[in-house]
This record gives C-alpha cells, sequence and structure tokens, in this order.
C-alpha cells in the first residue's frame, strides 16, 4: 500500500476505508467493516496530507541552473542596492473558496453560497520582497494583458526608488509589444528574470495568494466583486505592518536551494551591475 490505488488495481483516486476494504477482499478475501478498515490505516502509520504538486513537465536541469542564477542576482543585488520583487497574478472568485474549517464535532461543515456568476471575480498583479517584508498590489478591472502588466511594474517603479529586479513566469501578459515599449524608457532601472518553465514554487509570490485565500476569502461567499475587492484589499493594507512574518511566510525551495549552494560555494567578490534592459 505504498503505492496509489490504482497501482494495486483500484479504481480508487485515493486511499480510503473503502479502497483498504476492497484491497483486503481481492488479495486476502478478508471482509472488514469501516472502524476496521481505518484502524488498520492507522496502524500502517497511513495520514491524512493535503498532497503538493509534482510538475512532471519541469526541468530540472533548468531549475537548478536557476538557482545558480537567482543566487547570483541575489549577490548583485546586494552589491547595486537593487531590490528584487517576486511578481505574479491571482483571480479570486465572488463564490466560495472551499477551506478546512473547525467545527464542533458531530456537526456538518456548511458555509452558503448565492452562485454569483463566473464573471464576479476579482483579479490582482502582486509582488513580495523577501528581503525587507515589503508586499505591492494593484487590482485589474477585467483581464490581465501586457498593458496592465506595464501599469503595475510602473506602480512599483513609482513606489520604489531603487533598481529594480522582476523575478515572474512567462505568461502571456508578461510580454507583449507594450511591455517592449516601457522598458526602452530612458532611465528606468528594470531588469525582468523569467523563472524556469512549469515552476511555481520557485515564486514567492505564489505563498502571498494563498495566504489570502486562507485568510481573508476563505469559506465566504462574497456575492459579488466590490465585495471580494474589500477583502483583498484590507488584507494587503494589513500586511504592511507583518513585514517579518512575510519574510518567513514566503520562503520557498528556491531561497533554500539558494542558500545552500552559497554555502557549498561561497562567492567571494561581485561587480556592480546596471540593473536595466
Amino acid at each position: 500500500m505504498s503505492g496509489s490505488p490504482q497501482a494495486v488495481g483500484l479504481a480508487w483516486a485515493n486511499w480510503c476505508w473503502k479502497a483498504v476494504r476492497q484491497f483486503l477482499q481481492q488479495r486476502f478475501d478478508i471482509a472488514l467493516g469501516r472502524t476496521a478498515c481505518i484502524d488498520w490505516l492507522h496502524r500502517l502509520d497511513f495520514v491524512r496530507k493535503r498532497p503538493g504538486k509534482r510538475l512532471l513537465k519541469a526541468d530540472a536541469e533548468k531549475r537548478t541552473a536557476f538557482v545558480a542564477e537567482y543566487q547570483r542576482v541575489r549577490c548583485e543585488a546586494a552589491v547595486s542596492g537593487a531590490k528584487i520583487f517576486f511578481v505574479d497574478e491571482a483571480h479570486f472568485r465572488a463564490d466560495v473558496d472551499v477551506r478546512q474549517m473547525w467545527t464542533q464535532r458531530g456537526l456538518p461543515a456548511w458555509v452558503d453560497s448565492s452562485s454569483p456568476r463566473l464573471g464576479e471575480k476579482a483579479t490582482y498583479y502582486s509582488a513580495v520582497c523577501l528581503e525587507t517584508g515589503e508586499t505591492e498590489a494593484m487590482p485589474v478591472a477585467q483581464t490581465c494583458t501586457a498593458e496592465t502588466t506595464v501599469a503595475f511594474l510602473q506602480q512599483l517603479r513609482d513606489h520604489y526608488t531603487e533598481p529594480l529586479i522582476i523575478i515572474w513566469d512567462n505568461g502571456p501578459a508578461h510580454r507583449g509589444p507594450e511591455l517592449r515599449t516601457w522598458l526602452t524608457t530612458p532611465n528606468l532601472h528594470v531588469r525582468l528574470v523569467p523563472l524556469p518553465a512549469y515552476s511555481p514554487d520557485f515564486n514567492a509570490d505564489e505563498a502571498v495568494w494563498d495566504w489570502v485565500r486562507e485568510e481573508a476569502t476563505a469559506n465566504i461567499c462574497f456575492g459579488a466583486k466590490n465585495k471580494v475587492q474589500e477583502a483583498v484589499d484590507a488584507f494587503f493594507t494589513r500586511l504592511t505592518c507583518r513585514a517579518d512574518e512575510v519574510t518567513h511566510r514566503c520562503r520557498t525551495l528556491l531561497q533554500s536551494r539558494a542558500e545552500e549552494l552559497q554555502i557549498s560555494q561561497p562567492m567571494h567578490h561581485v561587480d556592480p551591475i546596471t540593473v536595466s534592459l
């Protein structure tokens, strides 16, 4: 039972007491009830976990190379005074985002939903700096495009005087003529660093979105886009006083691997860079 139910010929997505009962009956001709099957799961040291997603299309070599590149970027930023931001976008529907919740034993867990239409959703850009715990957010009226991306990057540029290094994925909104034109602005001092493909686990801003869903939108049916936006805006306002929590919570596998690399291959000297494109 170390693999999935499918590995032993069962048509179940996950191990549960019914899958255990079927397995025992087919393999050993033993019929057990619900309580006995759950007891066997515990005896075999099974616990319930929310699984992570293993990204099979991710290129391991490119991810390893990016860890080294990120470590170089951090060293360069320390010398040049640049600020590194991880950037991403997310959508928040007005309907219920069902998450685990506390409820009294024996009572069902229900949340009400008015089934708002799919168009009732709030779309946001966000950025997080792990070195300082600073965050930035911007709502988007419709969908994310190269034009809205430029607007958000300009917001970052207006709010921070340091050279900026933007780390993000290669999504459709992160390229286009509007962005290329903006990048020709004199003295812009913005450098874009693309993440390797299929590597959301390297993007610290993904943790911000999960945090929003956990703390601001979980198990609530807002009914309308403006109500969702009020909740998300309030969340980002609260983050301004939680910098230490941001730096701790938004760390990813990328930071851990980069620090391991720094220990094994210390960089004694880094030349200053001009942070621009």
